[in-house]
């Protein structure tokens, strides 16, 4: 068995669509901006993050039609430089809620929210560092 990714449900697609592109840098498999699913991978690493139509993933279930209340996910990256990559998501759009700041003495953590209020949080592991 093998992990593909994990895939979030969105009811605004191209407003999380440019979020991971365009704020958090990451890149898109096919470019497919208005959706009803695209995949986005880091640099580096294999796993991934989707994001999938709500509507669509609704008509095929027979439910989901209303948006998820509460967190309901978080999506977890690392950064080799938690500051530098603070400061450049910053200047293209992104709102800080925590962070950065320790989290432990081997990671330092920031969390932000994606367009859908799913929680993204940044890790940087000082245990990298040396």
């Amino acid at each position: 068995m093998e992990l593909a990714q994990v895939r979030l449900l969105v009811t605004d697609f191209g407003a999380c669509y440019r979020f991971y592109a365009d704020v958090l840098g990451l890149k898109p498999q096919s470019g497919a901006a208005d959706g009803p699913y695209e995949k986005f991978s880091p640099a580096t690493g294999s796993a991934g993050i989707a994001l999938q139509d709500r509507a669509m993933m609704a008509a095929v279930l027979g439910e989901l039609g209303e948006p998820a209340a509460g967190h309901r996910s978080l999506v977890v990256l690392r950064v080799d430089d938690l500051d530098a990559y603070c400061e450049q998501i910053t200047g293209r759009g992104a709102e800080l809620l925590h962070g950065p700041a320790p989290l432990s003495d081997r990671m330092r953590v920031a969390h932000l929210k994606d367009p859908e209020g799913n929680l993204v949080e940044l890790q940087e592991w000082l245990l990298l560092r040396g």
